[in-house]
C-alpha cells in the first residue's frame, strides 16, 4: 500500500508534457464553445444574428477587461498592436462569412465544412510558422476528420450536385478562421493570453457594429442575463484557446477540436434527451480514440 501511494505521488508530481497541456486546454475550449453555440443558436431565433454576435463579444469584453486590468493598466496595450488588428480582422471576417452562409446551408453541411478548419490550420502551421508536422499529428487530424464524416454522413444529406454558394461561403469562413488561429499563435510570442483575448473582443465587436445597427432590437431583461453568461463562457473559451496555443504547437492541438462533436452529442443528450444514433457513437469513438492516441504519443515523445 505504501509503495502504491508513493508511486501515485511521484506520478502526480511529474509535469505534463507541453503538447498534452495544450490538448487539455483545447479540450476545455471545445466544451465551452459547444455550450456557447447552443445558447447563441437559441438567441438567434428572436434577435438578428449580427446583433447576437456583437452582444456576445461586447459582454465578453466586459468580462475580460477587469481580468486584464489586474495585470496593470500598462497591460491593456499589446506588445504587437498591428498583429492584434490583423487577428481581429481575420476573426471578424470569418464571423461575417459564417453568418452569410448560415441561411444557405444545412446543419450537416455547416458542421462538416467547419471541421475542415483544423486541416487548414495544420497546413498553415507548416507553411508559415515552420512547425514540424509529424506523421502522428497528420494521422490524428485526418482520423478525427474521418470520425466527423462517419457521424455526419454528408453523402446522405441530399443531392451531391456540387458546391453551392452557401458551401463556398462556409468553406471561405473556415479558411479565414484558420488565419485567425495562426495569427493568435504568433501573438502568444508577444502578449499574455488575457491581452490576446481582450483585443480580439475589441476588434470583432467594432467590426460588427455597422452590420448590427440596422437590425437592432432591444433585448429583454432575460436576454441581457443570457448574454452576460455568454460573455463569461466565450471569454473563458478564448482564454483556453490562447493558453493551448501558448503551451504547444498548433499542429499538436488541432485534432482535439474534433472532440467538439462529442461534447455536442453529450450536451444534446443531457439537455434535450436526444439519444445518439449508432453511427454517432462509432464516429465519436473514432474521434476520441485518435485524440487519446495522439496525447499518448506526444507525451511519450516529450520524455
Amino acid at each position: 500500500m505504501v509503495r502504491i501511494v508513493m508511486t501515485l505521488r511521484k506520478t502526480a508530481s511529474v509535469p505534463l508534457a507541453p503538447a498534452l497541456r495544450g490538448m487539455l486546454w483545447m479540450a476545455a475550449n471545445g466544451a465551452l464553445f459547444v455550450v456557447l453555440s447552443t445558447i447563441l443558436k437559441a438567441l438567434s431565433h428572436d434577435l438578428a444574428p449580427w446583433q447576437v454576435g456583437f452582444l456576445r463579444y461586447l459582454m465578453g469584453l466586459a468580462v475580460i477587461l477587469p481580468a486584464t486590468l489586474r495585470l496593470g493598466v500598462h497591460a491593456l496595450w499589446p506588445q504587437a498592436p498591428k498583429l492584434q488588428l490583423v487577428r481581429g480582422l481575420f476573426h471578424g471576417g470569418g464571423m461575417l462569412l459564417w453568418f452569410l452562409a448560415l441561411p444557405l446551408v444545412t446543419v450537416t453541411e455547416l458542421t462538416a465544412i467547419g471541421f475542415s478548419s483544423p486541416i487548414f490550420v495544420c497546413l498553415g502551421a507548416v507553411l508559415f510558422l515552420r512547425e514540424r508536422m509529424s506523421a502522428a499529428r497528420w494521422i490524428a487530424v485526418l482520423t478525427g476528420f474521418l470520425g466527423v464524416t462517419i457521424v455526419l454522413r454528408p453523402w446522405q444529406a441530399g443531392d451531391p450536385g456540387g458546391l453551392s454558394p452557401g458551401m463556398l461561403l462556409m468553406l471561405a469562413s473556415a479558411l479565414v478562421f484558420a488565419g485567425s488561429y495562426l495569427v493568435a499563435k504568433m501573438l502568444t510570442r508577444h502578449d499574455r493570453p488575457e491581452v490576446i483575448v481582450l483585443w480580439q473582443h475589441v476588434w470583432v465587436a467594432l467590426l460588427l457594429i455597422p452590420f448590427m445597427l440596422p437590425e437592432w432590437t432591444a433585448p429583454s431583461a432575460t436576454q441581457w442575463l443570457v448574454f452576460a453568461a455568454c460573455g463569461f463562457i466565450g471569454a473563458g473559451g478564448h482564454y483556453c484557446m490562447a493558453r493551448a496555443f501558448r503551451a504547444a504547437d498548433l499542429s499538436a492541438v488541432q485534432s482535439v477540436r474534433f472532440l467538439e462533436l462529442v461534447w455536442a452529442v453529450i450536451l444534446g443528450y443531457l439537455v434535450f434527451a436526444s439519444v445518439p444514433a449508432g453511427w454517432t457513437l462509432v464516429g465519436g469513438a473514432v474521434i476520441l480514440g485518435s485524440t487519446l492516441w495522439l496525447a499518448r504519443h506526444e507525451t511519450r515523445g516529450a520524455r
